[in-house]
């Protein structure tokens, strides 16, 4: 009787300690787990912003502004514009003919 007993009281304190391991492994994930929370979150700001930077760099104005200024870009005139509009797929055999009639 006393060996069962001593048997049933080292398998009671193993599966107690099993317990406390097993507590303290969920509560370490736990807090490894808000850690990536807030980093995603402080990610999901970053990717904001960067997107708005983005935007604004890709500004029309800013842009034009930049083409004109620092590259001597101009608006050509109105009589040098030519409007290309797309080939049909019935018309691709002939597409050499029509690149001749785009040529000055």
């Amino acid at each position: 009787m006393i060996r069962i007993n001593i048997l049933l009281i080292l398998i009671l304190i193993a599966c107690a300690l099993s317990v406390v391991t097993s507590q303290h492994k969920a509560r370490k994930l736990f807090v490894e787990l808000e850690r990536e929370q807030e980093q995603a979150g402080r990610l999901a700001v970053e990717w904001g912003q960067l997107q708005l930077e983005q935007s604004t760099w890709a500004m029309h104005a800013r842009i034009e502004k930049i083409a004109t200024g620092q590259l001597h870009m101009q608006v050509p005139d109105a009589s040098r514009v030519q409007v290309v509009s797309l080939m049909n797929t019935a018309d691709s055999g002939n597409s050499a003919n029509s690149m001749e009639a785009l040529e000055p």
